[in-house]
């Protein structure tokens, strides 16, 4: 009888551990089977561009798209901060069709570094680039010609873009010239400066409601941002 009794209780721990091992099983496929993440893997994987922009910058950019209210579906931009101004660093995504629009240098301010952009600020009068989400707004002629105005979406990191004039423009310091003369590109006092024989373009692909994000190598960013 003693050794039945001991049989039954073996069985019944075998049972109650076996359930533990399936449901830890479920929940961790729950989480590898997130359905934005897969979605965004599978435009990642899909698309002509993975091997220009890091996997972990743009998955945080389409967290953000998706999860930020009000952006025109279809497309995003990012710019890439963490690489030198000489490289292209501006990527503008069709996301139907899951290939680069445009790809090409972009300056970042004249405080946030020189060929390398190092330190961030939303302050007015800073010179420096704000990271972050942005929406892109209106277009209008100013001292820069043909620019685009940007509304930053996110509280003490960007969000006073609009009162410090930070817009994309045009600009005859962003160029392979200007590189091949100085070593990098010229520095604005803030905005996204973008090469002046293709500003125009741009601005018209992404004005007026799109999605942009400007990603950069900050540990305040990483730890301030609501979007991981």
């Amino acid at each position: 009888m003693r050794n039945l009794v001991s049989v039954i209780i073996i069985l019944l721990l075998i049972s109650i551990l076996s359930g533990c091992k399936n449901h830890v099983s479920h929940q961790k496929g729950n989480i590898e089977s997130d359905p934005l993440e897969t979605m965004i893997a599978d435009i990642w994987n899909n698309s002509t561009f993975k091997n220009e922009i890091s996997f972990q910058i743009f998955k945080i950019a389409m967290k953000g798209y998706y999860h930020l209210d009000g952006f025109k579906s279809g497309k995003i931009s990012i710019i890439d901060y963490s690489k030198p101004s000489t490289d292209k660093r501006l990527f503008v995504i069709d996301l139907n069709l899951k290939n680069l629009v445009f790809h090409t240098y972009v300056a970042h301010g004249k405080n946030t570094g020189e060929n390398n952009a190092n330190k961030f600020s939303n302050k007015p009068n800073s010179n420096m680039s704000s990271l972050g989400f942005y929406k892109t707004a209106e277009t209008y002629y100013g001292k820069n010609g043909y620019s685009l105005r940007l509304d930053g979406l996110e509280k003490g990191i960007n969000n006073k873009a609009r009162d410090r004039s930070i817009v994309m423009h045009g600009a005859n310091y962003v160029s392979k010239n200007f590189i091949d003369k100085y070593g990098k590109l010229g520095r604005s006092l803030g905005c996204p400066a973008l090469p002046v024989n293709e500003a125009e373009a741009i601005i018209n692909s992404i004005a007026n409601g799109y999605c942009l994000f400007i990603y950069g190598k900050d540990k305040t960013y990483s730890r301030t941002s609501k979007i991981k």
